[in-house]
């Protein structure tokens, strides 16, 4: 229990660096303004969810997020409860975890914003 306490806190403060926090900017910036907008944000998420749709069926179930929503967040992102995710839903609930990352409400997240722990949660969503 102690080493999987210390593992986890050693990817949270990798997670947070700004070197990661540039990289996770740049793989997701496609215009290179150095901010990811909401379409931005969407055009990956929706890359990333036929990447993990392995099996075409539209959905996506808690083996295939991989930990990538806490329980909470999975209530949220699955509004109908039926314990899939449609790609539809998958959107909708990476439009709220943008929200959350973007505490300026500026329509943009910045590297600063992504080291955040919204931002790394709305980075999971994404890559």
């Amino acid at each position: 229990m102690i080493l999987r306490t210390l593992l986890f806190s050693a990817c949270m403060l990798i997670a947070l660096s700004p070197a990661h926090a540039a990289s996770a900017l740049k793989a997701l910036d496609p215009d290179n303004d150095g901010t990811i907008d909401l379409n931005e944000a969407k055009t990956a998420a929706s890359a990333e969810f036929e990447k993990l749709d392995k099996d075409h069926e539209g959905t996506l179930d808690r083996k295939e997020l991989k930990g990538r929503l806490s329980n909470s967040d999975w209530k949220i992102a699955d509004p109908d409860n039926d314990k899939t995710i449609s790609k539809d839903e998958y959107l909708a609930f990476v439009e709220t975890a943008f929200k959350r990352a973007d505490p300026d409400n500026d329509g943009t997240i910045d590297a600063k914003e992504l080291r955040s722990p919204a931002g790394q949660a709305l980075v999971r969503l994404l890559r």
